[in-house]
């Protein structure tokens, strides 16, 4: 029932105008949120529960955790599939309001402008995403986190921790960067994509 009204959702929204957009919507949507969603939960699940350092008592490992992961992966990943879904969302309520098919975002020069801002914004956003990512996680997980445990007002001022399935973590992340860079390669490629069919229906004129 859920997936029936899934589809019936999708198809009563105005589709992108683009084979590249609806493209970029069936990749975003399915393979992006699968892969985050079943595989994201299954290699950082438990990372806070296995995440251990010497001494290891709850704690210091809890303590040394939240500084290991100031935010977890995957509220990052979730708000940054939110936040780049933003920009079409408003766009297709907009077309919903004002009854703009697909036909009138390529006819159309404030529809095809007002579309192509709403993909321009939703590269802008992937690329803050993408230098956040990069901010936060780096491009490796390694095995062994040094903590500052200076406020614990402990003996050692610094910590060593394990770090659980580093090296599951540090695939991981190069996919997330990977899928990033695809939706960003596929989001310049709609752009030019629109214009050269905007183009030949001038032409045709």
């Amino acid at each position: 029932m859920s997936l029936n009204y899934i589809k019936n959702f999708y198809e009563g929204c105005v589709k992108p105008p683009t084979v590249i957009g609806q493209f970029h919507t069936l990749f975003f949507g399915s393979v992006r949120m699968f892969f985050l969603g079943v595989l994201g939960f299954a290699v950082y699940g438990n990372e806070a529960l296995h995440f251990s350092c010497d001494p290891d008592k709850r704690e210091i490992n809890l303590f040394c955790y939240n500084q290991f992961r100031p935010i977890t992966p995957q509220v990052f990943w979730a708000l940054q599939l939110v936040v780049v879904l933003l920009p079409g969302a408003i766009f297709h309520l907009y077309a919903a309001c004002k009854s703009i098919n697909q036909e009138c975002i390529l006819q159309k020069p404030m529809y095809t402008v007002i579309y192509i801002l709403s993909v321009l914004l939703r590269i802008s956003l992937e690329v803050a995403a993408f230098w956040l990512q990069i901010h936060l996680f780096g491009f490796q997980v390694k095995p062994l986190y040094l903590c500052d445990a200076e406020s614990l007002g402990k003996k050692m001022n610094v910590l060593k921790c394990m770090v659980p399935e580093h090296f599951e973590k540090t695939i991981f992340l190069i996919a997330m960067y990977t899928f990033t860079v695809i939706t960003m390669v596929l989001c310049v490629a709609e752009i030019f994509e629109i214009i050269f069919r905007r183009s030949c229906f001038l032409f045709k004129q």
